[in-house]
């Protein structure tokens, strides 16, 4: 196989199993049966002459070969489509699209006063917004789909790069008037014995909290559960506490509605980053590296270091 388009059948389906991970799921993305995109994976492995995938109980699992082929194949196709943006508006006022994606926590106050700014500082801008859960802000860097993303995480993610990072501790945020509003910092012992607003399990306040609370022998009781954040912050009433970073809840400790306060344990409460990422291996356009620095400083002045 000379050369590879990333149009063809072949590449389209070998991204979206890599993706599905499944060749079942993949099919059904793609409205095709699992029989065809099987073909059509063999016939791109026979044109490299090289595996792709490992054939697992679990489904279909990258190999060496095949992680190269699709990190390749995934910066490919994001740099196309910026060269497309950057072709069409060559002689244009109009600055370049902006796709942005994020967690729900910082869509309802955070994203749109910085995008005013943005807006201000960058007339005439497309900004366009994606609002998922952590996992969905990968996948749609990783996919070519958001050209931003703002997330926090724990740890690096394979195929995406840092751009800026910032500490972004769990807090226990809580009603001006609870007992333990007048602390500095709070114990997690304490912190237990109240009502707990909590996010789902797949939320990294509630993953951190559940490692340090285990780590301690501790055991709580939430009162309320969701992946969604915005009704976790209206329900807030002592002597009830949220989990959560300060950039989420800053307007309401702004507005004295609510204070949020640091545990006083070293815990991997502390550990957690507020990432703005990119895709691994893309050079970032002009307007997209503005857009970098400008969410590096709105971080840094919404919940700055401390």
């Amino acid at each position: 196989m000379a050369s590879l388009s990333l149009h063809s059948t072949p590449v389209r389906y070998f991204l979206e199993v890599a993706q599905a991970g499944s060749v079942n799921q993949a099919a059904s993305r793609l409205f095709v049966a699992p029989s065809a995109v099987s073909r059509q994976i063999a016939k791109l492995e026979d044109g490299l002459g090289a595996a792709l995938f490992e054939r697992q109980a679990r489904g279909m699992v990258l190999t060496a070969a095949g992680q190269r082929l699709a990190a390749h194949l995934r910066h490919a196709v994001a740099d196309a489509g910026q060269m497309l943006d950057q072709v069409r508006q060559l002689g244009q006022e109009s600055s370049a699209r902006v796709r942005l994606c994020c967690t729900e926590g910082f869509a309802t106050d955070f994203m749109p006063a910085f995008m005013q700014d943005f807006w201000r500082a960058q007339p005439g801008s497309r900004v366009e917004l994606l609002v998922g859960a952590p996992d969905a802000v990968s996948q749609w860097l990783l996919r070519g789909e958001a050209d931003i993303g703002l997330k926090y995480a724990v740890a690096p993610e394979p195929g995406l790069r840092v751009e800026h990072s910032a500490r972004a501790p769990v807090l226990a945020v809580m009603a001006p008037d609870h007992p333990l509003a007048a602390s500095e910092r709070v114990a997690l012992a304490d912190v237990v014995r109240h009502p707990l607003l909590v996010g789902s399990a797949g939320v990294t306040a509630r993953q951190l909290f559940d490692l340090a609370c285990n780590a301690q022998g501790l055991r709580y009781h939430p009162v309320f559960v969701s992946n969604f954040s915005s009704v976790m912050l209206p329900l807030l009433r002592s002597p009830q506490i949220l989990l959560s970073g300060l950039l989420t809840v800053a307007h309401r400790v702004r507005e004295g509605s609510a204070v949020a306060r640091p545990f006083s344990e070293a815990t991997v409460l502390r550990q957690r980053r507020l990432q703005v990422l990119s895709l691994e291996g893309r050079t970032l356009s002009p307007p997209l590296r503005a857009c970098v620095d400008a969410l590096a400083r709105a971080i840094a002045e919404a919940a700055p270091p401390g």
